[in-house]
Formats: structure tokens, C-alpha cells, sequence
């Protein structure tokens, strides 16, 4: 059975609450779980000791017997200490999109632009 660590959505519209839960990969996920592991509530400010609460010994123990946390999860385990912090690499992640490098090349052009009119402006107001 292909285990994982992952987060099921609570909470009422836009007032989300998670809970922690080992569960089979293949249940839904808000549906059917193996064991309750924690809490986490993204609400609260970063620094509150209530936004993540897990059982350690119990992650321990579903991280022993191979199941695979998510990704969020897993971060949640690095700043609590459990796990190694994993390299990431998202190259594009500080690349502009589309729309915002056109709007950057508009920008040059008419700075570029106005940077030429000034030197001949000045020219034809002495010529006068």
C-alpha cells in the first residue's frame, strides 16, 4: 500500500484548517485516513506555536515504515527539524512572464526614446 503524509482540507469556505493525516494514496483527499498526525491552520500568524502541531513520534513512525510526505509537509518537517533540507531548483521562478517583459521592452523603448528628444530639443531652442 502506497502511504503518504499529507494535509486534508477542513474548515468552512475561505477559512481553511488542515489536518495532518497518513492516509493511502489512492483515497481521496478529504476522504477516508488511516491515523490523525496533526494540525496545521494557515490562518494563524508564522510565528504562533498553534499554526502546525504534529505528533513527531507518530510521523516518525509512518516516515519509518515508508510513506512519502508531501511536499508541504515535508517543508513543515524540515522547520521542525526532522528532515534534511532538500535542495530545490525553480530556475524560472525569478524570470518575469510574458506580459511583464513586454511591458519592461515598452518601458526601455520609450525611455530611450525620450533620452534622444532632449539632446535635440535644446539644439533647436539655441538655434532660435
Amino acid at each position: 500500500m502506497a502511504m503518504k503524509i499529507r494535509l486534508a482540507r477542513g474548515g468552512s469556505k475561505k477559512r481553511p484548517f488542515y489536518r495532518i493525516v497518513a492516509a493511502d494514496s489512492r483515497m481521496p483527499r478529504d476522504g477516508r485516513f488511516i491515523e490523525k498526525l496533526g494540525t496545521y491552520n494557515p490562518l494563524l500568524p508564522k510565528d504562533s506555536e498553534e499554526r502546525v502541531k504534529m505528533d513527531m513520534e507518530r510521523v516518525q513512525y509512518w516516515l519509518s515504515q515508508g510513506a512519502q510526505p508531501t511536499d508541504r509537509i515535508a517543508r513543515m518537517l524540515e522547520a521542525a527539524g526532522v528532515r534534511e533540507k532538500a535542495e530545490r531548483n525553480n530556475p524560472k521562478k525569478g524570470e518575469p512572464g510574458a506580459k511583464a517583459k513586454e511591458r519592461a521592452e515598452e518601458k526601455a523603448a520609450k525611455a530611450a526614446e525620450a533620452a534622444e528628444a532632449p539632446a535635440e530639443a535644446p539644439a533647436e531652442e539655441t538655434a532660435e
